[in-house]
């Protein structure tokens, strides 16, 4: 059934651009006809789909957020993640909205946090689809008076600004009634998944040719261990130069990237580390014993998928959920600071439970199949409306 336009809207953050792409990239293939709303920065991700840039509401650079919106500050600590949701998430979603609702679409599938594509398929009265690209949410007690007091009056202020009514339980109400196309699989779920919800595995778009780092084959015969922080926490003093530090002199081959930054931000690297900006998961990750992270969810599926247990330091905004997750699985375990880590590696790579549990859960990763699992229930949802 190829031949409908589906408006894919993605905020312009990497971590939720390679999830809405690989969707995206999916129905293209199918013949559908694909208009994507993301940043200037992440257009070119959405191959064969037309673009609709964000002009009414203000884009931004992920990797600088705080220059378009000053109250971000370095992006950590409660006050900043509450600015995170008042001024980028919820401030920019009517201006959102504006943009999406001059195009044409006879269905949207939105990013979970693209509030203004969801409102925009509400407005129309066309079918909507979410893709959870972190974690799904569900209020606990105490949230649910915090959401009531603050979180439902700020989303309620946004759909009036665009002449929707009220709605309560801001924390899920960005959810479709319709369908959820959630990342990762039932095993790794601590919360009770709203009933319209798909598990879809990992949403990731084909890998590319890429050139490999001279160091490649250093590789070859070692335990590796990988440390990360994801594209969005970039800052090297937070969890890399810990680990490489706590690490400096291990028998394991260590392999740092950066997630963009300058590899010399990393300052000088003991002989058992490798370093680059960027390697594709998919290339980097089947050569790997265990993997340090922060906490992203992208890169945690990633590693499942793989097979590989995990050692989690976590960051800011949904990466305590994550930690939470890996732990509960069994799949490796959680530190709340990136102190012991050598001991924290040790454990893990000593315990086979860690690496039997990541490859079971990885085959159920690769068993829910991915984008071309989602573009079925998003076809399946367009012949119900």
């Amino acid at each position: 059934m190829g031949d409908a336009r589906i408006l894919i809207a993605s905020l312009p953050f990497a971590g939720h651009v390679g999830a809405m792409a690989a969707v995206s990239g999916e129905l293209v293939r199918r013949g559908h006809e694909v208009v994507a709303y993301t940043g200037a920065k992440y257009r070119d991700k959405f191959e064969g789909a037309q673009w609709l840039p964000w002009q009414h509401a203000p884009d931004f650079d992920d990797a600088e957020l705080n220059k378009a919106f000053p109250s971000v500050g370095d992006g950590k600590g409660m006050r900043s993640n509450f600015a995170n949701v008042r001024d980028v998430l919820v401030g920019t979603g009517a201006a959102q909205a504006k943009d999406v609702l001059e195009a044409e679409f006879d269905l949207v599938v939105t990013d979970h946090l693209a509030f203004g594509a969801a409102m925009a398929a509400e407005i129309r009265n066309v079918p909507w689809a979410t893709v959870a690209v972190t974690p799904l949410v569900a209020s606990r007690p105490f949230a649910r008076v915090v959401s009531r007091l603050i979180v439902d009056g700020m989303f309620n202020r946004m759909r009036a600004e665009v002449g929707l009514k009220p709605k309560p339980g801001a924390l899920e109400a960005f959810y479709s009634p319709e369908l959820v196309l959630a990342q990762g699989v039932r095993h790794l779920e601590t919360v009770q998944p709203p009933h319209q919800t798909q598990f879809v595995g990992r949403l990731v778009s084909p890998a590319k040719p890429i050139g490999l780092p001279d160091w490649w084959s250093d590789l070859d015969g070692r335990t590796v261990v990988h440390v990360t922080q994801g594209t969005l926490e970039t800052g090297a003093d937070d969890l890399l130069k810990p680990a490489i530090e706590a690490l400096a002199g291990h028998d394991a081959l260590v392999v740092a990237t950066t997630g963009g930054a300058p590899v010399r931000t990393l300052g000088a690297l003991p002989d058992n580390v490798r370093a680059a900006e960027f390697i594709p998961h998919d290339l980097l990750l089947p050569r790997t014993d265990l993997m340090i992270t922060n906490g992203g969810w992208g890169g945690v599926l990633a590693a499942l998928a793989a097979g590989v247990p995990l050692v989690v330091v976590p960051g800011e905004l949904d990466k305590a959920q994550v930690a939470a997750r890996v732990a509960r699985s069994r799949a490796g375990i959680t530190r709340r600071r990136p102190k012991s880590l050598e001991q924290a590696v040790d454990q893990v790579l000593s315990e086979p439970r860690h690496r039997e549990r990541a490859r079971q859960l990885g085959g159920a990763i690769k068993a829910a199949g991915g984008a071309a699992t989602a573009a079925n229930h998003i076809e399946e949802l367009l012949r119900r409306r």
